[in-house]
């Protein structure tokens, strides 16, 4: 009998899930790389990377409420274009995704203290862990609470952007050195995508949603939607203090714009809001990722280890374990801003087959408009090849690996690449 897990999350428990993991990403990790590659196009960049979201959150709601099993778009691709597809979906979804959870592990850690930042990151990742090993109830309830927090945080700093000194009080800082072009602002989107991502959360959770035909596609939507407007804000308003040639060169752009505003003492708030919502993301990444590597095992496209799911507990415990080793060791050797890069062209390729997935949908089987899927599967392709060239190198690298271990094993078991 195929293991199964437990239908224990509702609707607000799913759109906590997927804002923990976009909140905590997006607005401290991805506004200072986008800034300086869109400058002061950052509004326009963050509204296509808005519009690519929507696509893929169409197109991902229909197919989850059709499969709604862990994996996501691992899932929908083996079903509906071929194994290989779902194979190289689900590859891109884990090792990027990975990187992420480093990431935002290293976030947590270099808020806190950055001269421990790795020591605290590295404790972060097996705390979160064992948090998940007990069940996915407690590790949506600590989601609860982490945004609840984080959005307080973050209304503060839009009220002291919008609200407060003058925008002009920050220090002098170079202007960019070049006019802002097409393919600036496409980067730009690329990098504010990473934001975005955390709806994927929602999907690869179905099979433990109730009710999922109803309750995945609305909480994507919601989640998708409630970020939208909060990033709009948190834009605008570090904008407006710090214009977009110093937000593209800070380190800190959220801390800055309050100290800038005239509300210094709002920074250790902030800095205490960016650690919680690394952890917040870091906990949802953990989550999503498990379930796609315990789906691949099940399914025999990684190590049948993995497929297990805890007698008691019922969750994908050795999944849980591989992926928090894995992160562990991508800490001590990660790289922050390249991560976010190095994510956004998995996850863009991941979406990419998702769209093409959506596409074969039929109106019985709640196919959305043929415009979602196809406008959704050209922009991730175009943004993910105007990432920063490493990104994209280090990425393409990757998949052809993913490829290469894809064919060695189906020549091992002596049938044909499907």
């Amino acid at each position: 009998m195929v293991p199964k897990l437990a239908r224990r999350l509702g609707t607000a428990d799913a759109v906590v899930v997927g804002l923990s993991a976009m909140i905590g990403a997006g607005v401290f990790a991805a506004f200072a790389p986008a800034a300086s590659a869109a400058g002061r196009w950052l509004p326009a960049a963050l509204a296509l990377a808005a519009v690519v979201a929507f696509c893929n959150a169409t197109s991902s709601a229909r197919l989850a409420a059709l499969y709604p099993d862990s994996g996501g778009t691992y899932v929908y691709g083996r079903r509906r274009l071929g194994p290989f597809w779902g194979y190289l979906a689900g590859w891109g979804f884990v090792v990027g995704k990975t990187a992420s959870c480093a990431a935002m592990a290293l976030t947590f850690g270099a808020y806190v203290a950055p001269d421990l930042a790795r020591p605290l990151a590295v404790g972060a990742v097996v705390a979160l862990t064992v948090l998940n090993l007990f069940g996915v109830q407690r590790s949506a309830l600590a989601a609860r609470l982490i945004v609840a927090f984080v959005l307080a945080v973050l209304a503060a700093v839009v009220a002291a952007g919008l609200l407060g000194g003058p925008a002009l009080s920050a220090p002098s800082a170079p202007l960019l050195a070049q006019a802002v072009t097409p393919w600036d602002v496409l980067q730009g989107a690329g990098l504010l995508f990473f934001a975005f991502a955390g709806y994927a959360r929602i999907a690869t959770l179905g099979e433990e949603v109730r009710d999922p035909r109803r309750t995945i596609p609305l909480a994507i939507l919601l989640a998708l939607g409630v970020t939208f407007v909060v990033y709009v804000l948190v834009a605008l308003a570090t904008l407006r203090v710090l214009g977009p040639a110093r937000l593209g060169l800070s380190q800190a752009p959220l801390v800055d714009t309050v100290t800038w505003a005239g509300a210094a003492w709002l920074a250790p708030v902030v800095k205490a809001g960016a650690a919680v919502a690394a952890l917040g993301a870091l906990l949802a990444l953990i989550l999503g990722v498990s379930r796609t590597t315990f789906a691949m095992a099940r399914e025999r496209d990684l190590p049948s280890l993995l497929d297990a799911v805890h007698p008691v507990r019922q969750v994908p415990h050795r999944a849980e374990l591989a992926v928090g080793v894995a992160v562990v060791a991508l800490v001590l050797v990660a790289d922050l801003r390249g991560a976010i890069g190095f994510s956004s062209f998995g996850v863009l390729v991941y979406y990419a087959v998702a769209n093409a997935c959506a596409f074969t949908l039929t109106s019985q089987e709640g196919a959305p408009p043929r415009a979602v899927p196809v406008v959704g599967l050209l922009l991730c392709a175009v943004l993910a090849f105007t990432l920063p060239m490493e990104s994209v190198v280090a990425g393409m690298a990757v998949f052809a690996l993913g490829a290469g271990v894809w064919a060695l094993r189906r020549r091992r078991r002596g049938s044909p690449a499907a």
